[in-house]
């Protein structure tokens, strides 16, 4: 499931500053956390991002794992991706952008939100309905898997 997000993504120490800034405390789990998804800039699962957590700090339970993961993208720090019957995937990406998830494998490739500005203008003239594109995907069947 882990694969490369666009050079949009940012670093841990602004996410950091980011959750300070909203009046959260900076955990060595959140942290842990935080640099683990800025160092791989791919979209993981929570069991994933979990095992990499517990790597680096063994005594991190995976619900606290979980429980970030939770807060940070209630925050708007990371996106979940979830697709079908897949496991969510997260990552940390702060720009506009689409999802293409191919069915088959699971994979997920971004794309940039531009590509989604005429669909994002026409459902709002159309239907008054605001598409929220960093946490849009578009399923199908990835170049491998045709």
């Amino acid at each position: 499931m882990s694969h490369d997000a666009p050079a949009g993504a940012y670093p841990a120490e602004v996410a950091l500053v980011r959750l300070r800034a909203a009046g959260h405390r900076i955990t060595t789990a959140r942290r842990v956390l935080v640099s683990v998804l800025s160092e791989n800039r791919a979209h993981r699962s929570a069991d994933e991002l979990a095992a990499a957590v517990r790597a680096r700090a063994p005594g991190t339970n995976r619900s606290t794992v979980y429980r970030n993961l939770d807060e940070l993208a209630r925050l708007g720090l990371i996106d979940r991706t979830g697709i079908g019957g897949r496991p969510a995937a997260y990552h940390l990406a702060p720009a506009d952008h689409g999802h293409l998830a191919c069915e088959t494998c699971g994979q997920i490739t971004e794309i940039p939100g531009q590509l989604l500005d005429d669909l994002a203008r026409s459902l709002r003239d159309r239907y008054g309905f605001t598409l929220s594109q960093h946490r849009f995907a578009i399923t199908g069947r990835c170049a491998g898997c045709r």
